[in-house]
């Protein structure tokens, strides 16, 4: 007998969510348990579901269940997030849940920036369309209601923490500001945007801005959260994985049911395309689809570890020290869900392709021109976009989706920079800069004539 969708229980113990060794060593962990890594072998964990139990449902069921669920005023089901609970984390008490309805991002079809490329089924997933801006609010929802319930069971931890190149910091001080749980961040001195720094500051996050890149500070804070009684954020935490796979459920589900033929998504440290993979294979396992879109892991190509293994064929990681680049969220040399992204690539024949400071600056400015607002990362995946179009492995017929991971207003000085013609290796072929003019109506009109050629 089906349940009622509207009638599903808000924990069930039908449904189980644990830890396991991604290399597949044994042992089974709780995900309320303090732990990260694979006590056998050292590498990552993963949240396994059993299908199984998941599967003793229909696929239309599941499919009706989180159809009724979006933009509901029911709590917690309101949620992008936790209309998927059931895929999430099941036996989370509803008290322990803290979301702020993130998730449910506009889908926008890029009508017009399709037309210029030759591909009119052109999507971007406005993932900045988030309560701090960015996709990390999807990932940090579920770590944060995790570690409340760990709280409330008498757990150790006190304090959650995380090392950012921005939005990370931005997300998990806010969810653990709402929470009431103190949080810790780790910067990488003055290679963060003001608004992202500024945006931990102001709920509250105790900030230390270290004189390091991203990868010295995920090293000091692997260092710390080694006592118990600071729970580490980042994406080596297999649990944020479980938000952030919900990005690409929701593509399909928008799409009403039906799988997109690509998926680019900007990356750095490889969380969010091995989340990517990680929702579009449930949904698979489920009998919801019976097709994987090609996904495609766009990277700057001054941090471009993922491109450089790649390109050889994936024989052993690579390693480097990033450098500057104008796509900072992504500015990571040495990522850490590398074995996980490789999967999500070959399990997809995906490709990993780079763009250097100049396509991924007038890849962005020309969305813009077509009324988007998008951030410099958006700016890499749509450059990596043309590249292949141009090379005719994106075809014209192809729906494709380029996810924004995060909204353009929290990098103004890239796009001031852009329009004054001052960022370094970059031509600014779409620069806009405003026209100063006296007061005088004469000399308006022959500028808005000169402007408009008329």
């Amino acid at each position: 007998m089906l349940l009622d969708p509207v009638q599903s229980p808000s924990t069930d113990s039908t449904y189980r969510a644990y830890f396991r060794c991604f290399r597949g060593c044994p042992g089974e962990y709780s995900i309320y348990e303090v732990i990260y890594t694979c006590p056998h072998c050292g590498g990552l964990l993963e949240v396994h579901h059993d299908l199984e139990a998941l599967r003793s449902q229909p696929a239309d069921y599941w499919k009706r269940l989180i159809d009724s669920r979006v933009g509901t005023t029911r709590w917690p089901y309101g949620s992008g997030v936790w209309g998927m609970r059931e895929w999430i984390a099941p036996d989370l008490r509803d008290e322990n849940v803290v979301s702020m309805y993130e998730g449910n991002t506009n889908l926008f079809w890029a009508e017009r920036l399709g037309k210029q490329i030759g591909v009119s089924d052109l999507w971007v997933k406005l993932c900045g369309n988030s309560h701090t801006g960015s996709f990390k609010d999807l990932g940090m929802t579920v770590l944060v209601s995790v570690v409340k319930q760990m709280m409330a069971d008498g757990s150790p931890v006190r304090a959650v923490a995380c090392a950012s190149t921005g939005d990370t910091s931005a997300a998990l001080a806010a969810y653990a500001a709402c929470a009431g749980i103190p949080a810790i961040i780790f910067l990488p001195q003055g290679k963060v945007s003001t608004a992202q720094l500024v945006q931990p500051v102001a709920n509250g996050a105790h900030v230390l801005a270290l004189d390091t890149d991203f990868d010295g500070c995920m090293r000091i804070v692997r260092e710390v959260t080694q006592d118990n009684t600071i729970y580490l954020a980042n994406s080596m935490n297999s649990i944020r994985i479980e938000g952030q796979k919900t990005v690409g459920i929701e593509i399909v589900r928008q799409f009403d049911w039906e799988v997109p033929d690509w998926i680019i998504i900007p990356v750095g440290n490889l969380g969010n395309i091995s989340a990517l993979y990680k929702g579009l294979r449930l949904l698979m396992d489920l009998g919801i689809t019976d097709r994987m879109p090609r996904l495609v892991a766009a990277q700057a190509e001054k941090a471009n570890p993922f491109y450089r293994s790649y390109q050889q064929g994936f024989a052993q990681k690579a390693r480097i020290q990033a450098d500057k680049t104008l796509a900072t969220a992504i500015q990571i040399g040495d990522p850490v869900s590398y074995e996980k992204a490789v999967q999500a690539i070959q399990a997809t024949d995906g490709i990993v392709e780079q763009a250097s400071e100049d396509e991924l600056a007038n890849a962005a400015a020309l969305a813009d021109l077509t009324g988007m607002y998008t951030c410099p990362h958006t700016g890499v995946a749509l450059a990596v976009l043309f590249k292949l179009v141009e090379r005719g492995e994106i075809r014209s017929r192809d729906r494709v989706v380029v996810i924004s991971t995060a909204h353009g207003l929290k990098f103004t000085s890239f796009k001031v920079g852009y329009h004054e013609g001052r960022l370094e290796e970059v031509e600014s072929r779409y620069a806009n800069p405003p026209v100063y003019l006296p007061a005088d109506a004469d000399v308006v009109r022959e500028t808005i004539a000169r402007k408009l050629k008329l």
